[in-house]
């Protein structure tokens, strides 16, 4: 006979068709789960962020120019390494649900003043000049969906206060 005794039915051989058909239902697991993974995280956040965003005090209404972290490499790097950022710029970090947060300044050059929001759009709590390059937590203090870096001073500047509402819509 010639052949291995595998590839001959009855032989007592293991067939390589089952560990095959095994292999590709794997596959298919896989790749289904990672496709409805996309899916729900495609509903899950805005398809567009704005790139200008409006804070509302009582000097009035004050619009920055934005950049959005929503992936856990962009929150991760947050404003690290920055040397300079433009008065009126700064960066939204969104969580897209409300829980207690809790930022640090590691590898960050800028001083920043940090603007915890809750989901609604009020201010719960603003951390004004935080420390450049510690790893001290900064926390929200409440549960917050949001966090808004400016540089600091800005907070200052346009009076800004727990309870003052941002459209970040």
């Amino acid at each position: 006979m010639s052949g291995r005794p595998a590839d001959r039915p009855g032989s007592g051989g293991v067939s390589r068709r089952p560990v095959l058909l095994a292999g590709l239902a794997v596959l298919l697991i896989v790749a289904g789960g990672w496709f409805a993974w996309r899916m729900v995280g495609a509903h899950a956040q805005p398809a567009e962020r704005p790139d200008r965003i409006a804070v509302e005090t009582s000097t009035g209404r004050h619009e920055f120019t934005v950049e959005w972290a929503v992936t856990p490499e962009e929150t991760q790097r947050g404003l690290m390494f920055r040397e300079q950022m433009a008065p009126d710029h700064g960066m939204v970090f969104d969580f897209l649900e409300d829980a207690p947060r809790s930022f640090w300044m590691r590898n960050t050059v800028l001083s920043l003043d940090m603007i915890f929001i809750r989901s609604d759009g009020t201010v719960a709590r603003i951390a004004r000049n935080t420390v450049p390059f510690t790893d001290t937590p900064v926390p929200s203090g409440e549960p917050v969906r949001y966090v808004f870096e400016v540089n600091a001073g800005t907070s200052d500047r346009i009076s800004l206060a727990p309870g003052d509402r941002v459209d970040l819509d």
